[in-house]
């Protein structure tokens, strides 16, 4: 069974002024769309065919660069759209606040945290909330389309938040201002379901 690009839950304007609408278009429809593509041919016909993106990930065998690059900007990707929506923004509640607030000390010291890596991070790559098991949250960054799910990354736990700092997500918008983009970000984060993500992995 082949990987399918998600269909997003909003339309590609939806998060204007913060995210555009043609950066949208073409992040889901060309980039998200190409990962997705390449990951099917990559696994095709292997041992791999059939199996879950999570169960590949974090059984992967980082020489294998095709599955890495495209499995990881596949799952990456679809994380992404997730956890952002129109009507998102403001703080998270409940268990998330508390872990957050826990490892951080407050919701700003983690936003803080967040941002240094999303903005030190350098060249392509991400910035991750990730959830360890027994609740305890980290952040963390990794470097073009890698996340924390691989073997020896480097970072830990399960991403339930993560922020794309390759240029085609914001340079149409945003040119080289990656803090002002990653500013805006926080403003259309969907905090139930990063909670929700919360409470599965834990």
């Amino acid at each position: 069974m082949s990987f399918e690009l998600p269909k997003l839950t909003y339309a590609y304007d939806a998060l204007e002024p913060h995210i555009d609408a043609r950066t949208m278009e073409i992040h889901h429809s060309k980039h998200h769309a190409g990962y997705t593509n390449n990951l099917n041919g990559a696994i095709e016909g292997s041992d791999l065919e059939g199996k879950t993106i999570e169960n590949i990930l974090t059984n992967l065998d980082l020489e294998n660069k095709a599955v890495r690059n495209n499995g990881g900007g596949f799952y990456n990707h679809r994380l992404f759209w997730s956890v952002m929506s129109p009507n998102g923004g403001g703080k998270p509640s409940g268990e998330l606040a508390e872990a957050i607030n826990s490892t951080f000390g407050s919701f700003e010291a983690f936003k803080d945290a967040f941002k240094k890596a999303a903005a030190t991070q350098f060249g392509s790559g991400w910035a991750w909330l990730c959830v360890l098991k027994g609740g305890k949250v980290e952040v963390c960054a990794t470097a073009n389309q890698d996340n924390p799910l691989m073997p020896s990354i480097g970072c830990g736990g399960t991403p339930i938040l993560g922020v794309d700092v390759w240029e085609h997500a914001y340079y149409l918008n945003y040119q080289n201002r990656r803090p002002d983009y990653l500013e805006a970000f926080f403003s259309v984060i969907n905090w139930e379901e990063v909670a929700a993500l919360y409470a599965q992995n834990k």
